[in-house]
């Protein structure tokens, strides 16, 4: 993992940069391949599915400069490859961080690259750090397992078992 790299965000650029990634605010070139990661079927597998039209619509006008939205990018040719996402206190006051990424793109460690240098930098600044997903999504499991996330509850919320993961400071 090329975490070890990472340089933390300053005031008002909101970037983070690891070895092979930069990760930064949305820019509205990007709401076309943001749009097929909230359109995408095998992407919401474990996410509820597809996003209806008008949800895509709101998001769309939405998504470009928003506040603790990363689009994940290859440094070498300015790909979008996914998104990382903080949300401060969304979960029983705890920071959460959630990602989804491009199918095309899975399979080369950007994922675990980009969520670990937001895991790190998020820690700075804050106790500590949950993130959610589906009992079955056992790559996004891997994922947060990799990054130092410990498993610490199960239950069912979306129609579906899920597993809450956390890092402390």
């Amino acid at each position: 993992m090329a975490a070890s790299s990472i340089s933390a965000p300053t005031p008002g650029t909101a970037s983070l940069s690891t070895e092979r990634l930069l990760l930064r605010p949305v820019r509205a070139a990007d709401v076309p391949a943001v749009t097929r990661l909230w359109t995408d079927p095998e992407v919401r597998r474990h996410l509820g599915g597809p996003v209806t039209e008008q949800v895509v619509r709101i998001r769309q006008r939405r998504v470009a400069g928003a506040p603790g939205v990363y689009a994940v990018v290859r440094t070498v040719d300015e790909v979008l490859l996914g998104l990382v996402t903080v949300e401060p206190a969304a979960r029983e006051g705890e920071t959460e961080v959630s990602y989804q990424f491009l199918p095309e793109h899975w399979g080369h460690g950007y994922a675990r690259e980009a969520v670990a240098a937001v895991v790190e930098a998020t820690l700075r600044d804050t106790p500590s750090v949950v993130a959610l997903t589906q009992e079955a999504n056992h790559r996004s499991r891997r994922l947060l397992e990799a990054v130092g996330m410990t498993h610490v509850s199960s239950f069912v919320e979306y129609d579906a078992h899920q597993v809450l993961y956390r890092r402390s400071r």
